[in-house]
């Protein structure tokens, strides 16, 4: 017997809605900790996570080498006609043909370093290059502007810096690339320059009683952390370029001198600015700053001879700062512009620094490599979200005083056109570079782990 067709029509709705109530239980089901392993979900990641692909860092390297390649040029100009002036015929009008970036300033020191280190790990002979032909555009020029600034003191002079430096910032970074190209190609323009920069390091520079490199500013007798890198390296190097073991006997005692004063042990970072006549120091933990100093040890025993007694002191005094600085790394890959003050904001220049010293340490083996190397990867990754289409690096705090109070740290500003950054950055790519070719890793029960050394 057929069934009244309103009937009809209630079965088919009530099968239908049968069929969506066991659809949307059965979906429901595979979402929960029986039938789905929730530790396999992939998490909402900021900044990317795992294993970087050595393709897409060379082309990350590759964009910020062609931005600056690009807005550094290596020519002298008169500043009103604009026309290119050869050295020798330079006066009190000539400039360095404007760009983006100061060619003699610290932070192009260790820009020049990084392109060295570059061409290395890349094997593109264009980052040589672009180190080579400006250090030894500034080489060649020195004389023509010394003898300029001997007749004009009291004019504008391009290269001011390394004809005159008054502090460790106006050679150190420089003079430490200036070496690491001498001992590419030999060249006695440069010979002279690096000499007469060394000597303003050695001889010239403020230190205190026992022979720590110091500034009177902004208080007497101030260390600034930031110094380790302005004065240890070239000294470090200028004791590899010539064999004499009093250059490795100051870079060491530098380093120890310093950790002696300013190195939180508990912590196991420095703060930023050290006074002789103050008995309290408020500590303030500026990530850049201890950026400097690590990149000091890397740079200091890449040279110390296997035997110096000081050695074994920074080996040990750099895990030290290795522990102390892993444990500030934040969830996105970056560290905060003070390290113990997550609610300062994340800086990048820092985290390239770190990003590359440590990973320097653990392709040198000088540190722990499991412990250390996916801390690395992590670093290089959200360094990487900072380099912009144009190749320009964001992010990055300007150029730092010291202080003793919070606020200064907290509202420095960032800017795109803050050099800090990209010598650190393409350092970093570089050495991440090589830590991939010595090294496997792998996602193991989804976190980022060392697997082998190759």
């Amino acid at each position: 017997m057929k069934m009244p067709v309103k009937n009809n029509t209630r079965l088919i709705l009530c099968f239908s809605l049968s069929v969506c109530v066991t659809t949307v239980s059965f979906a429901q089901t595979k979402i929960n900790d029986v039938t789905t392993p929730l530790h396999l979900l992939q998490p909402d990641y900021k900044i990317p996570y795992g294993i970087p692909q050595v393709d897409i860092v060379k082309s990350t390297l590759k964009r910020v080498f062609n931005y600056l390649d690009a807005v550094t040029p290596a020519q002298f100009v008169n500043k009103r006609t604009m026309e290119v002036v050869s050295a020798a015929n330079a006066d009190t009008n000539t400039i360095v043909k404007p760009g983006d970036y100061r060619l003699t300033a610290y932070e192009w020191g260790v820009t020049y370093s990084a392109m060295l280190l570059a061409g290395e790990a890349t094997g593109d002979t264009s980052y040589t290059h672009y180190t080579k032909e400006r250090v030894h555009f500034i080489a060649d020029a020195y004389p023509a502007f010394k003898a300029l600034y001997e007749k004009y003191p009291k004019s504008s002079n391009p290269l001011r810096q390394p004809v005159a430096p008054h502090a460790l910032d106006d050679g150190g970074a420089v003079c430490a690339a200036m070496i690491k190209t001498l001992r590419v190609k030999d060249d006695p323009n440069l010979r002279v320059l690096v000499n007469h920069l060394i000597e303003y390091i050695t001889k010239k520079e403020y230190r205190l009683a026992d022979g720590t490199l110091a500034r009177n500013r902004p208080q007497k007798n101030t260390l600034w952390l930031d110094d380790l890198f302005m004065g240890v390296p070239a000294i470090a190097q200028m004791g590899k370029l010539t064999g004499d073991t009093r250059y490795y006997d100051d870079a060491v005692k530098q380093v120890l001198q310093f950790s002696k004063r300013m190195f939180n042990k508990e912590l196991g970072i420095y703060m930023h600015g050290w006074v002789e006549e103050m008995s309290v120091h408020p500590e303030f933990h500026w990530a850049r700053a201890n950026g400097w100093a690590v990149l000091t040890m890397v740079e200091l025993l890449d040279v110390l001879p296997e035997n110096h007694p000081g050695r074994k002191a920074i080996i040990e005094q750099l895990n030290a700062h290795v522990k102390g600085l892993a444990s500030f790394q934040s969830g996105e890959g970056f560290w905060h512009q003070l390290l113990d003050k997550p609610d300062s904001y994340l800086e990048t220049s820092a985290t390239a620094i770190y990003t590359y010293s440590i990973a320097h340490a653990v392709n040198k083996g000088w540190i722990d490599a499991k412990a250390y190397a996916p801390m690395c990867l992590l670093g290089w990754n959200a360094v990487s979200t900072k380099v912009n289409s144009k190749g320009q690096v964001e992010g990055t705090c300007v150029g730092t005083g010291m202080a003793f109070d919070p606020a200064f740290y907290y509202y420095r500003p960032v800017n795109v056109f803050a050099a800090h950054s990209y010598g650190p950055v393409i350092l970093a790519g570089a050495e991440v570079l090589t830590l991939l070719k010595n090294f496997s890793f792998e996602i193991n029960d989804s976190s980022l782990q060392l697997k082998s050394k190759n």
